[in-house]
């Protein structure tokens, strides 16, 4: 008996999931990013309608003024999914944790002088309050915005915001000896030092925001976008030349970190307002009314630690942020009230 084996060739109809070949065409291989963003969305068949809010649906587009025809064009120019942004962030934290550890064994913070580690609480401890609020802000843009491209990337930076408190949460105990009494009167001054009552009043206006979207550009891009320029150039330059250049090892993560993070909120931020002249002019708007609340609130926290540089510094950090926005096509001479 003879048997004859043939191999037969079976041609694939498509490269990609159906929900992900609408978006790319049923001839394009899609990446992992791809096949873990589009089309994820849940659109139909909800259970029920919100109790506190019944006239909109569970995941309702209505629950921001922004209009996008497809949200899925707020994708993330980092193309983070689980499995790379867990990655990614495991490597930073193994370098986080060798600085740590560096500061830890030579003791380079054990020896300041009462009044530098009352300074240094002053100036940067609280500042695990306001990640802490950042952490609740993006995770309600999680809650309400529409699309996984933006809700998955909110997600993980909800997450990198906890993180951020805990890294300055261990630069408290650092400074007291684990003792924890550094971050009780980081509390205490978050609740009632006249400085850091600004920025815990813009804190709380977003609590209470309701258009998630507004939400979003209100801490992701104008917050942190005149926040964090104002710690990396001035506020750590000053702490490391007052006590010590191991405050720079313990914060070099806040300046890597937002880096990364603006080119998604960037991309994000433009392909909001290049959708269409109305987008624009909403975007622009939140940006002017947050940016007055944010400058005034920072003005008396940069006074407190730079001194007589404070103003200065603030303006610096202002300009900053109007060039970055202005490179995103928004002209804030446009924004309406």
């Amino acid at each position: 008996m003879q048997i004859d084996i043939k191999t037969q060739a079976v041609t694939q109809l498509r490269q990609t999931f159906s929900h992900v070949a609408r978006y790319l065409g049923n001839d394009k291989p899609a990446s992992r990013y791809q096949e873990a963003t589009y089309g994820l969305q849940a659109e139909t068949n909800f259970h029920y309608r919100p109790l506190w809010q019944p006239e909109l649906e569970l995941y309702d587009k209505r629950r921001t003024q922004l209009v996008m025809k497809d949200w899925y064009v707020l994708r993330d120019p980092r193309q983070f999914y689980y499995g790379t942004y867990t990655i990614t962030r495991a490597r930073q934290q193994e370098s986080m944790e060798k600085n740590i550890d560096f500061v830890e064994r030579r003791g380079l913070l054990r020896n300041l002088a009462p009044a530098a580690v009352e300074a240094l609480v002053l100036a940067l401890v609280p500042l695990r309050h306001l990640e802490w609020g950042a952490n609740t802000h993006n995770c309600h843009v999680t809650a309400y915005g529409w699309g996984t491209a933006l809700t998955q990337a909110t997600m993980f930076h909800t997450m990198d915001r906890l993180g951020l408190a805990q890294h300055l949460s261990r630069l408290g105990l650092l400074l007291d000896g684990n003792t924890g009494e550094s971050l009780a009167q980081a509390k205490a001054l978050w609740l009632n030092h006249p400085a850091w009552q600004g920025l815990r009043r813009v804190t709380e206006k977003m609590l209470v925001t309701q258009d998630c979207m507004e939400v979003f550009f209100a801490q992701n891009l104008v917050l942190d976008g005149l926040l964090y320029p104002l710690l990396q150039n001035h506020i750590e330059p000053h702490c490391a030349a007052e006590h010590g250049p191991a405050i720079s090892l313990l914060m070099d993560f806040l300046p890597q970190w937002f880096d990364e993070t603006s080119r998604w909120v960037d991309a994000v931020t433009k392909a909001c307002v290049a959708e269409s002249a109305a987008n624009h002019d909403l975007v622009a708007g939140w940006l002017a009314q947050w940016g007055a609340l944010v400058n005034d609130a920072l003005e008396p926290y940069a006074g407190m630690v730079l001194g007589e540089k404070g103003p200065q510094a603030v303006k610096a950090v202002e300009a900053i942020l109007e060039a970055r926005v202005g490179k995103l096509g928004i002209t804030l001479d446009r924004a309406v009230a």
